[in-house]
């Protein structure tokens, strides 16, 4: 009994935090890229103030990685995302059954657990405009959206997500 409950709370634990899918060109040499800026027409998807959150936490860590921001870069980057609604949500069986003179008969109910969550998909990609746009790195990112937070806790979530998105920047090519 103590491992089911474990393995209930670690689940739960699991499946509330950010998922986050890496793709790149394998032939790509990350150390030639040392400046990024982003394209002059991004649409990010987000409200104008979580666009600017967005950006200032990539900004602050790609400074903290030793890439700088420039008018003549070396990439570019390009930031999509999409709402999306969670359904996935836990049920609890509840039956009743029973039966008598060769007859059997049963009721099944599915009662949901919590409420449907929101999540964004967050697309991050880096493309060398030198070579005919040529996208180089992705990031796809799914995680827990609430449009109603304060601000202080969008700006903390957003730099918790630009963390998590970055730790596969650049790519280990030893996979």
């Amino acid at each position: 009994m103590k491992n089911l409950k474990f393995l209930f709370v670690a689940f739960l634990m699991t499946s509330c935090g950010t998922i986050v899918n890496y793709d790149y060109e394998k032939s790509t040499d990350f150390s030639n890229y040392k400046s990024y800026n982003y394209f002059d027409d991004i649409k990010t998807g987000l409200s104008q103030f979580d666009s600017q959150r967005l950006i200032s936490a990539i900004d602050a860590k790609l400074s903290k990685m030793g890439l700088t921001k420039s008018d003549n870069p070396d990439f570019y980057i390009d930031i999509q995302s999409e709402k999306l609604m969670n359904r996935n949500n836990p049920n609890v069986g509840v039956g009743v059954g029973g039966g008598s003179g060769g007859g059997f008969g049963g009721v099944s109910v599915g009662v949901p657990i919590g409420t449907n969550k929101s999540t964004r998909e967050i697309v991050i990609d880096f493309v060398d405009k030198q070579q005919n746009e040529r996208l180089f790195w992705q990031a796809v990112s799914e995680s827990t959206y609430r449009h109603n937070a304060s601000p202080e806790k969008r700006e903390a979530t957003l730099d918790k997500l630009v963390e998590k998105i970055f730790e596969g920047y650049p790519p280990n090519n030893t996979d």
